[in-house]
């Protein structure tokens, strides 16, 4: 029996309607054709997909973009192929237990997002930090922002293609790296502040560490100015590249080193002092261009800044303990833990039960982390983990630009222009 004979005795309604069907999509094809030819005769327009695997993406970062021969047209940013789901851990975690995941959302700068909650907690709970801890506090914040502009800048030079220069910026991670190895016992992930302060003191190896950096810091940044400021090709790479006006950039919620490249100054350190910003001196640097080169001045001027900041905090660091001797706020320290009864049913209590903010309190802090505006917005029902948790991270809120300042240029400026946002997408897939 022939296959036709075959097919049309088993199902013949079937293929009856599939034929029908097949021949209306050809028919809507062939016009669909038509009309691009019509519109495109030489077959220059597509729609092309980078990501989620390509490598300078950021991770998972998906964009949908239409190309018109070398140029995008048209620009889609598709986010969520992470989920992560951490605010809905964090609903079922203590305060506590749930900041180690901070470290984990924007994993370039741990130390901001461990303070970012802790602060957002103390915040909402009424809890008095220890004025040594708040200095403590701002170095390992400023330490952060420093390692994670050099992982942006190393990366994005190399978009622009020199290699070398990623591994001049990481050899000066390495040493930030072995700084919080010894400041707080980790080197990436390093959940070091605690509710209520920090989980240890500063040792003397630490503070000679720090110091030590702070001096010779300077220098490798002059000599990277030297190298970048008149190199021709990184200039052309970045200059009139990804421009973002100061209205639109405000229109769509930038924040951080993005905004301000766009000509709003706007630093929450400044506006709304946390920890013990307002008794240091520091420059918000601001740039008017709004185009990738301007980004790339304002976090070269912001790492400046942070060792600026360090400096007179090493000066100011004031003696005492580094964690609130309240046993409903705060963890006991190790040696309460190991040598005394009480000492261990606080922990336990503490690990168990966690602190409680009063029934009904609903609070929102947000920190200067280095890609902008990091806020915590938490309602408590009087337990020790929050009835609802939701974070405002800035790489989501920079991601927003993209469809903007990609349309309109050269498809082998995509890489680059995405280098200057700096998402990380571990904290915006949430």
């Amino acid at each position: 029996m022939a296959i036709q004979d075959l097919t049309n005795k088993v199902k013949p309604k079937f293929f009856k309607e599939h034929q029908e069907s097949l021949y209306k999509s050809l028919e809507d094809k062939h016009t669909t054709i038509e009309m691009l030819e019509d519109e495109d005769p030489l077959n220059t327009k597509m729609v092309l997909n980078m990501g989620p695997q390509h490598p300078a993406t950021h991770g998972v970062l998906r964009l949908v973009i239409q190309l018109n021969g070398e140029i995008i047209e048209k620009t889609k940013v598709d986010i969520g192929f992470l989920h992560r789901g951490v605010e809905k851990i964090a609903e079922n975690k203590t305060y506590q237990e749930f900041m180690p995941y901070t470290d984990r959302m924007d994993y370039l700068s741990p130390y901001n997002n461990n303070v970012a909650l802790c602060t957002a907690v103390e915040k909402i709970a009424d809890v008095e930090v220890p004025e040594r801890a708040h200095y403590i506090r701002m170095i390992g914040c400023e330490l952060a922002r420093i390692s994670s502009h050099l992982l942006w800048l190393g990366t994005m030079v190399m978009d622009a293609g020199a290699v070398s220069f990623f591994i001049w910026t990481f050899r000066e991670r390495e040493k930030l790296y072995d700084i919080f190895d010894q400041l707080t016992g980790h080197r990436f992930t390093v959940s070091h502040a605690r509710i209520g302060g920090v989980a240890n003191d500063i040792t003397d190896d630490a503070m000679a560490m720090i110091k030590d950096f702070a001096n010779s810091f300077p220098q490798e940044l002059k000599d990277w100015h030297k190298l970048l400021d008149r190199n021709r090709i990184f200039f052309d790479r970045n200059e009139d590249i990804g421009i973002l006006e100061t209205e639109d950039a405000l229109q769509l919620g930038a924040t951080g080193p993005t905004l301000r490249a766009s000509g709003y100054a706007y630093d929450i350190r400044k506006f709304a002092p946390y920890a013990r910003y307002d008794e240091v001196e520091f420059e918000v640097p601001t740039r008017l261009e709004g185009d990738n080169l301007a980004r790339y001045y304002v976090r070269m001027e912001e790492m400046q800044e942070s060792i600026r900041i360090i400096q007179q905090c090493l000066d100011k660091l004031p003696k005492g303990p580094v964690r609130t001797d309240n046993a409903k706020q705060a963890y006991p320290s190790k040696d309460e833990v190991y040598y005394s009864m009480e000492g261990m049913i606080h922990d336990f209590m503490m690990t168990d039960t966690g602190i409680c903010p009063p029934e009904g309190a609903e609070s929102y802090h947000a920190v200067e982390a280095p890609k902008g505006e990091l806020g915590y917005f938490i309602q408590s029902d009087g337990t020790g983990h929050p009835w609802r948790l939701k974070i405002k991270s800035p790489s989501f809120a920079n991601l927003q630009v993209l469809e903007e300042i990609l349309d309109g240029e050269m498809v082998a400026d995509t890489v680059v222009i995405i280098g200057g946002v700096d998402p990380v997408m571990g904290e915006a897939d949430k």
